[in-house]
């Protein structure tokens, strides 16, 4: 003879808190003593021993920077030069008396670095720019410009 297993909440019908001791549990958000890392020991001990691989957890660490980053974004000297025509049709270079007048800021750079070799005059204007790329430029006929402080580089 086969025997029906009764549900658990038919059996619990009438039995006023249904398995969760008082009245008050099983209510919710409120019945749940906190959130996240909450009873992680900070006051008592409960938790601590596996909070302390973390050695993030307690304390303070570190500091937030008040002074801006700049954010460098360099090119080479040689990929200016060979991409100079694309430049000059996209409108973002101009071309003055034999003489390429280049913003790195327009090609969306803020450094020139000096990789590469250059043949074409070239007047660039830039906030950073390394000393073996301001030589280069020099020698083939150009010049660097607007160049920012050694002080203000971070």
């Amino acid at each position: 003879m086969t025997v029906n297993k009764r549900k658990k909440n038919e059996r619990q019908r009438g039995h006023k808190t249904h398995g969760w001791g008082a009245k008050k549990k099983h209510r919710g958000k409120g019945h749940q003593g906190g959130a996240g890392m909450a009873g992680s020991g900070k006051r008592a001990d409960s938790k601590k021993p596996s909070i302390w691989k973390d050695e993030h957890y307690f304390g303070k660490h570190g500091f937030v920077s008040k002074t801006p980053k700049v954010k460098i974004n360099p090119v080479n000297i040689g990929y200016v030069e060979q991409h100079i025509g694309n430049f000059v049709l996209r409108n973002l270079v101009s071309k003055e008396n034999g003489v390429y007048a280049v913003d790195l800021e327009k090609i969306g750079y803020n450094k020139l670095l000096g990789d590469g070799r250059i043949s074409a005059k070239l007047k660039i204007k830039t906030r950073y720019a390394s000393k073996s790329a301001i030589e280069k430029v020099k020698e083939a006929g150009g010049e660097v410009i607007g160049l920012a402080e050694p002080s203000a580089r971070g």
